[in-house]
């Protein structure tokens, strides 16, 4: 038994396309971003309103006093977990969450497929801060980490040699949604699309590499999306 054990520890254990752990179809991390931006739905408008003042990113200082230009840097994070009061936006986003998680975090591994969904809600903030937007707009909601994982499912498909035309025109039909609706951070929806790219590009280029240079590439982009972000902040505060 003792030889078998050692020759059990010289085996690699089973890896995703992308570097992750195989763990079948668990997708334990899609699962727990519904579960918790549901129960911040409920916080938010049945336990207390406050909730949503306190952690929603705005661009008008004078509507919510706790705003990002007031040295609250995890808005931009926080604010990706809660929705508006219409049920369609959590529903919508949740639905597109569920839907495409479903296959990319089988794919990715629980970690990278975090990461992935984590810088694209960041990146949207980033977009939503960064590029012109209406006074007084506030940007809330899951869309901009969702547009994330529309750009990384482009990316991993065109990776896999699979079909992506139809990611292309779902992409194409939801930012125009975002563009010609009103009360719509397009923005948002911009920053994540093209930091889930990135990130997808870089867990793709680095999937035969030593697992360091794949956490050293997400690491670079990390860094490159909180960039943006203090200087959002800087500018915000000037």
């Amino acid at each position: 038994m003792d030889c078998v054990a050692e020759a059990n520890r010289g085996v690699r254990a089973p890896r995703t396309t992308f570097g992750g752990a195989v763990r079948g179809r668990d997708t334990a991390v899609t699962k727990t971003v519904v579960v918790v931006c549901a129960l911040m739905y409920l916080a938010q408008f049945v336990v207390d309103p406050r909730v949503y003042a306190y952690l929603v990113l705005s661009n008008q200082v004078s509507t919510y006093p706790w705003a990002f230009s007031a040295g609250n840097y995890w808005q931009p994070l926080t604010s990706a977990f809660l929705h508006a009061p219409t049920p369609i936006h959590v529903l919508f986003n949740m639905y597109a969450l569920w839907l495409v998680g479903q296959y990319l975090e089988p794919l990715l591994g629980r970690a990278r497929f975090a990461a992935l969904y984590l810088l694209s809600a960041l990146g949207g903030a980033a977009g939503a801060t960064l590029l012109p937007m209406t006074a007084g707009v506030s940007t809330v909601g899951a869309s901009g980490a969702v547009f994330g994982l529309f750009g990384a499912l482009f990316v991993v498909n065109r990776h896999l040699g699979r079909q992506s035309g139809q990611v292309l025109a779902l992409v194409a039909i939801n930012f125009a949604i975002g563009v010609f609706v009103p009360g719509i951070s397009w923005q948002a929806h911009l920053g994540g699309l093209v930091t889930g790219a990135a990130v997808a590009a870089v867990l793709a280029r680095t999937r035969r590499s030593p697992r360091l240079v794949q956490v050293a590439g997400l690491g670079a982009a990390a860094l490159v999306v909180v960039a943006l972000l203090a200087y959002a902040a800087a500018r915000f505060t000037l």
